[in-house]
């Protein structure tokens, strides 16, 4: 046993293909503050194959005062970003989501199920908030989300500065059904030493479902390259608790 973990974390260590699936991105050009053209998108997927990944669910941003973007508009993206893959000769799965940002109109979105989702039947539902103040509707919010059937996936959680006085509050999350995606990169650093401090205290406490590389510019699949080293990414990896390859 002893020996199959020291073979285990050393694949881990020289690639992602453990992990699978990728479920955070922003991959489709045009559509929001990743990817710019459709050579950046090939570009990106292409490094994202040679780190180990064998499935991308990308997931533009859906903010109703800057992008406004629909399951239509993303769908239609997704077409024309497979085309460009297959063509490319790319062996990459792709799917689309989106992430939510928790503004004035999601819970309208929510009740008229005009919704992008992954995980099939499981309706994992990736949502952002502030990075300023905690919403007042948050509660509301993640309720609203369960009772529409949906399974609330908070994005990138190490990251929201105002929990990083209160790890109490991912616990919280958690009891409630919430289901917490990290930011690979923050194990770097790259965001702040607090938020790679929070990420470290999330993974002690066993507290992350999802990874995501939350991947705008090829210099974030640059940095996963360098995440790599990072013990914590290995024992999390290891842990066998991600849902990232179930999907």
């Amino acid at each position: 046993m002893a020996l199959f973990g020291l073979i285990k974390k050393k694949v881990i260590a020289a690639d992602l293909s453990w992990l699978h699936t990728d479920i955070h991105s922003h991959f489709i050009p045009g559509l929001d503050d990743g990817a710019k053209s459709m050579e950046d998108s090939l570009e990106m997927i292409m490094a994202m194959e040679s780190l180990g990944y064998k499935k991308l669910i990308t997931t533009p941003h859906v903010i109703s005062d800057s992008y406004k973007n629909t399951p239509e508009t993303i769908l239609g993206g997704l077409s024309k970003l497979k085309e460009a893959v297959t063509k490319a000769g790319i062996g990459m799965e792709l799917e689309a989501a989106a992430e939510y940002y928790l503004d004035y109109d999601l819970k309208n979105k929510i009740e008229q199920r005009n919704i992008l989702t992954f995980g099939a039947d499981k309706k994992y539902l990736l949502w952002e908030i502030s990075f300023v103040n905690p919403p007042e509707n948050l509660n509301d919010t993640i309720f609203s989300m369960q009772t529409h059937g949906y399974t609330p996936v908070l994005a990138h959680v190490e990251r929201y500065n105002f929990w990083h006085r209160d790890y109490q509050k991912y616990e919280q999350l958690a009891s409630r059904g919430v289901l917490l995606q990290m930011n690979i990169n923050s194990l770097t650093g790259h965001y702040s030493g607090e938020t790679k401090k929070a990420a470290q205290w999330l993974i002690d406490n066993n507290l992350i479902s999802l990874l995501g590389s939350d991947c705008h510019h090829i210099g974030h699949i640059r940095l996963l390259k360098q995440a790599l080293k990072e013990k914590y990414l290995g024992r999390l990896l290891a842990s066998g608790k991600l849902l990232n390859q179930t999907l």
